[in-house]
């Protein structure tokens, strides 16, 4: 008998008669990525997904990531019915169209970002939170429209935007039209910035391609979290392009705050009181 049997009995039995009584729940238990330690479920939820043992930030999807942030965990979302259209017909091993209906099946989301709207601390904000889960995470037409309907009701109702951001970048099934997301939600910024509301960019594990190189890069103050790959080309491409050996935490978030790419590094369970004390500067209450 193994230490994980003696842990969980249900593993070893053999009983038809007394399975239904001695299964773990599906969900109970899971395990750091960076550590392998196995970790209980709840106590890992009041951790905010981060491991107790070494500290690494595991993945969480777009509304897990926005009840943690919201005041009381609750918002009004926005952007809501906005449907991709496989206006190419692209395919590879699979449709696009096919790839959209697994994604919306896996996830349970219409796309790959979420729009809310809700408070910080008792100050109004909207937030866009993008799910990697939903096709990397990447930007295509209903992305860029949810996210520029999501820059206007920031400045309709004058509050600041707060971008958490995780992508594989422009998506590719779109072609140009998925390019062309990044001229325009950086031109939706531009108004923001005309109004003199405050765009907050949040990078997450991982950032990549199209997405970094605009709504990510573009804040007014720029925030990852610790150890988040962030860049435009993946390590291996550049290497294999260059041919030049990168410095080990090459993209990791501490190496872009040393060369001065971004502002600062949040640990996941300071975010809401920083961001906060930002905004109480950026943003006052009137």
């Amino acid at each position: 008998m193994n230490w994980l049997t003696r842990l969980i009995p249900s593993i070893g039995s053999n009983r038809d008669s007394d399975s239904s009584k001695s299964k773990v729940p599906d969900g109970l238990w899971n395990n750091c990525p960076a550590c392998e330690a196995i970790l209980y479920q709840p106590e890992l939820e009041k951790s905010l997904f981060v491991c107790p043992k070494c500290d690494h930030h595991l993945r969480i999807g777009a509304r897990t990531r926005m009840s943690i942030f919201f005041d009381g965990g609750s918002f009004h979302e926005l952007a809501t019915k906005i449907i991709t259209k496989d206006i190419l017909k692209f395919k590879d091993t699979k449709s696009y169209s096919q790839r959209i209906k697994e994604a919306v099946s896996s996830t349970g989301e219409e796309e790959a970002i979420v729009i809310g709207k809700g408070k910080l601390e008792g100050v109004e904000i909207v937030v866009a939170a993008f799910e990697f889960r939903y096709m990397g995470g990447s930007m295509g037409g209903a992305v860029g429209t949810k996210f520029v309907q999501g820059v206007d009701a920031a400045i309709a109702s004058k509050t600041p935007l707060i971008c958490f951001s995780t992508s594989g970048g422009a998506r590719m099934q779109e072609s140009m039209v998925s390019l062309m997301q990044m001229a325009k939600t950086s031109a939706a910024l531009e108004k923001l910035k005309e109004a003199r509301l405050p765009y907050i960019s949040i990078m997450i594990d991982p950032i990549y391609g199209g997405v970094s190189a605009s709504i990510a890069m573009l804040g007014d103050i720029n925030i990852a979290e610790p150890k988040a790959l962030v860049g435009f080309a993946g390590r291996r491409v550049i290497e294999q392009t260059v041919r030049v050996d990168l410095p080990e935490d090459f993209q990791k978030s501490e190496f872009l705050l040393d060369h001065g790419a971004i502002d600062m590094i949040v640990h996941r369970k300071d975010l809401r009181a920083k961001v906060s004390s930002i905004l109480s500067k950026l943003h006052p209450k009137q």
